[in-house]
């Protein structure tokens, strides 16, 4: 699973990327700085795993990880070619779920590619780019398919679906899954636009603004709160440069860091932790003495699927799973009190996944 960091030129994309990644990626102050994507591999931050290492006293700890991509920044007429548009917007396209960053900060010696500041031209930019691709794409399709329409009853429904979805792209909006039934909205995941893709919104604010927010942060949130949906609307506020100084620091240190600024987390922790909920992703957990582990699957996924995230044999011969909700399992003190008490349930092959089941697989092959 990828998520894409997009925005405008010499908004800190990079800044977050180097401190989620710690991968250096470039950062300088100049426009199209970033040309190929830099890919990196980011953990998931998940504390039941040091709980459950010292319940288990495990050798190895192994958590979760999710892809970040630093895509370089869009300019206005990318979708034209403007800039290294085409790329760029080929790029978005791979990508799973995008992180939109916004600068919503004030610094003289960091240039904006429109020569002025102001978060909502910004949004609107950027938005608008990805929607005249898509109008693109869907004019193509709509053109391929018209004559297969006038024989094939399904692509005339496709043809009439695509048409909807141009008509509210051209009206300037983001569509989602409110706008059409479970089945349209099937057919739209193929087409693989980028405006269907679910968005967070990072507004990168200065150390001084991180606590309380400034007026450029109030403006942005109301106009997403007014103007987009419940898969384009979560927005996390951070310090790139604030952030870019954490990576740098070890557990203990960061700890001591965030209390001093009276933040609970770092910025950076909760857009993985939001980009990972955006994804649909949750988490089970294996422990033993050997290693304690997190895996990732998505929402709905039956236990023998979660049973082949480990090992394809496991799903072949899965026979039942032997699971502990995490907070059940704490309360108890140990996996043996957990069973005595009754709280370790036996589940078949129609089991949904639960994050924070910690999970025990029993299969013969």
């Amino acid at each position: 699973m990828k998520i894409g960091i997009v925005g405008l030129p010499n908004v800190g994309k990079s800044t977050i990327f180097n401190a989620l990644t710690k991968a250096g990626a470039e950062s300088a102050n100049y426009p199209f700085c970033t040309i190929d994507p830099n890919i990196g591999v980011v953990t998931v931050p998940d504390p039941r795993l040091a709980v459950l290492e010292k319940m288990y006293d495990s050798r190895k700890v192994v958590p979760t990880t999710i892809e970040f991509v630093d895509i370089a920044g869009l300019v206005k007429g990318a979708s034209k070619g403007e800039g290294l548009g085409n790329k760029f917007l080929s790029h978005i396209r791979e990508v799973d779920a995008i992180a939109h960053v916004v600068r919503c900060f004030e610094d003289d010696n960091v240039v904006h590619v429109e020569g002025k500041i102001d978060p909502i031209d910004d949004l609107e930019t950027i938005n608008l780019e990805l929607i005249f691709a898509d109008i693109e794409i869907l004019d193509r399709r709509i053109d391929k398919n018209k004559k297969l329409a006038k024989t094939n009853a399904q692509e005339k429904e496709n043809v009439e679906i695509a048409l909807r979805l141009r008509e509210i792209l051209e009206g300037g909006k983001m569509p989602n899954e409110s706008n059409f039934a479970p089945d349209e909205w099937e057919f739209i995941q193929t087409l693989q636009l980028i405006s269907t893709k679910p968005v967070l919104y990072i507004a990168n604010v200065s150390e001084d603004d991180l606590l309380e927010d400034n007026e450029m942060v109030k403006r942005l949130k109301a106009t997403i709160s007014e103007n987009y949906s419940g898969e384009h609307k979560e927005i996390i506020k951070i310090s790139a440069k604030i952030e870019e100084e954490i990576a740098q620091f070890d557990d203990e240190e960061k700890a001591e860091f965030l209390a001093e600024l009276g933040l609970e987390s770092s910025g950076l922790d909760q857009v993985i932790q939001a980009g990972y909920k955006l994804l649909g992703l949750i988490t089970f957990l294996t422990a033993g003495p050997d290693e304690c582990r997190a895996w990732t699957v998505t929402e709905g996924t039956k236990a023998p699927q979660a049973a082949g995230k480990i090992h394809s044999d496991i799903e072949r011969g899965f026979i039942r799973a032997e699971i502990t909700s995490y907070d059940q399992l704490i309360a108890a003190g140990s996996d043996v009190k957990a069973k005595e008490t009754g709280v370790t349930r036996i589940e078949g092959k129609d089991y949904i996944m639960k994050d924070g089941d910690v999970t025990f697989f029993r299969f013969n092959v």
